[in-house]
Parts: structure tokens; C-alpha cells; sequence
């Protein structure tokens, strides 16, 4: 695996390097686990050459949120995607992806799918990620780029840009990855202790009973939403949201809809977990 570090490495690495196509491209911020390998495993299946990134992206960090103890353990990182076979690791540093200083640098922003859920709790979130996902694609310039379905919205936010600007790829979703008791897999799980992690699995239980409800004929969603955050409240959570919602316009379902899905965020500790499930299947 080649590990380069500055965007004009990767350039002529990309030039000279004359990698079998198609390529795709899994972006992340480290801290991998097995969802991140599943990214690569799932390119690969479709793609002859796959990139990987690593960056810990200062734009999607609210001010109270975890950017500076966010891990950054990159020689453990790059060990796990040499272990999958990727071809190339980008890695590159703060100033490398902001020479200008973050302050200065143009945004991309993508209205109405980033006001609600996570976006009207994090201001700012979605266009740091999508600025910083505009940026790796021209860069790597690959055919295929792999998003998990644990953060859903945001890979809906990135379809949609991509659509919209006409970037010359196609954006992939893949399935969330969970362990045996259902919690979904994420790099701030370790912020969790012993006792929370056994309670941890209680979000994707409280969405799974809401989706069996609306699936057996309740519709009345307020009611549904309220139920669930009082459950998870009960149990020891924060809720952050619960909310049903179309998959696609992320707003609520119109009537007849069959492409729901149920969202939500909670506190739990300091770790602040999110899970969806669909349900119209």
C-alpha cells in the first residue's frame, strides 16, 4: 500500500501510478473499525484499485465537540487497510487540506437536506463534511466513492451534491455494520463505558419497536417519536432526536410514502450515537 501525505504526491502518484480501473474511494477520519474495513472490502468487490483517506476534519467539529480528543492512531490505521489490500492511504495534514486556515476557505453547502436531524443540532456540520468530501473527490478523482448507511443523512446530503454539481461518480451506500447485539459500529463507540456499552443497544431496539408499530398500522408519528425518546430516556439516554422521515427529502413522509426510515441521535455518556432503520423495505 502507498501512503502519501500531500495532495501534490497524490497527483502524481495518480499520474504515474497507472492504477487498474475503476477506482473507488472510501473516505474516513481514522480510528478505523470493522465498518471502515467493510467500505474497503465492499469497493473492492466492484472496483480493481480502491483509495482510502484519513483526515480529521476541523469544519464538521462544532466548537463543544470532540476535535482535539478525536483518536488519531495512523500507523494502527494504515496497518488494518494493508491488512484489506487497499492500494493507497491519503493522510494528509491540517494545513496541507487548509493552507489558507480554516476560517478563509470556501464552503460547499447543500440547503434543505442539512436543516434537520443532525443538521439543525450541529450548525455548520454538513458543510464541513461536504466541503471537505468536494475536496478528496477532485482529488482522487475516482469512478466510485463508499458511504455507510449508519450515517445516513450524510449520505444522502452527498447524493444529492454530487446530482446537483455533476460530479463524475457514482455514490455507493453501504450496509450499516453492527455487533452481535445490534449496536451499530463507530469510531466514538470507545467512548463508552463498560456499564454503557450493555445499554448502548437499547437505541437500535427502541427504533426497530417504532418501525414495527408504523409497520402494523400506526401512522401517528408525534406520538411514536414521543414514546421512543421517553423510552430511551428511561433507560439512561439523552435523546437528541427521534423522528420518522422521508429517506430521500429527509422531511416528513407524505401520505403513502414508501421510503421511510426512522432516525435518531442520543447522548449516552459523552458519546453522542446515532442509528436509522428503514421502514419500507
Amino acid at each position: 500500500m502507498e501512503i502519501v501525505q500531500t495532495k501534490s504526491d497524490l497527483r502524481q502518484y495518480l499520474r504515474t501510478a497507472n492504477l487498474p480501473t475503476p477506482i473507488g474511494l472510501v473516505t474516513t477520519m481514522g480510528n478505523l473499525h470493522d465498518g471502515h474495513l467493510e467500505l474497503v472490502r465492499v469497493a473492492q468487490k466492484r472496483c480493481k484499485s480502491v483509495i482510502a483517506t484519513i483526515f480529521v476534519n476541523p469544519l464538521q467539529f462544532g466548537p463543544s465537540e470532540d476535535f482535539d480528543s478525536y483518536p488519531r492512531v495512523l500507523e494502527a490505521d494504515a496497518q488494518q487497510l494493508r491488512d484489506v489490500q487497499t492500494d493507497i492511504l491519503f493522510a494528509p495534514s491540517l494545513d496541507e487540506m487548509y493552507p489558507d486556515g480554516q476560517d478563509a476557505h470556501t464552503t460547499v453547502s447543500v440547503p434543505g437536506l442539512t436543516d434537520v436531524l443532525c443538521g439543525a443540532n450541529r450548525p455548520g456540520h454538513f458543510d464541513g463534511v461536504t466541503t471537505v468530501v468536494t475536496k478528496l473527490f477532485h482529488l482522487a478523482g475516482t469512478d466510485f466513492a463508499y458511504f455507510g448507511e449508519k450515517d445516513w443523512q450524510q449520505l444522502a446530503v452527498i447524493r444529492h451534491m454530487v446530482r446537483q454539481l455533476d460530479f463524475p461518480l457514482e455514490i455507493v451506500g453501504v450496509a450499516t455494520q453492527r455487533a452481535p447485539d445490534g449496536l451499530a459500529l463507530s469510531s466514538r463507540n470507545e467512548y463508552l463505558s463498560a456499564d454503557e456499552r450493555k445499554i448502548a443497544p437499547r437505541l437500535n431496539k427502541t427504533l426497530r419497536e417504532l418501525r414495527d408499530r408504523v409497520l402494523s398500522g400506526n401512522d401517528c408519528y408525534d406520538e411514536l417519536e414521543s414514546t421512543a425518546k421517553q423510552r430511551l430516556s428511561e433507560y439512561g439516554f439523552e435523546p437528541d432526536y427521534v423522528e420518522v422521515r422521508d429517506e430521500v427529502t429527509m422531511q416528513l413522509p407524505a401520505a403513502g410514502s414508501t421510503q421511510r426510515r426512522v432516525f435518531a441521535a442520543a447522548f449516552l455518556g459523552k458519546a453522542r450515537l446515532i442509528d436509522n432503520v428503514a421502514i419500507d423495505s
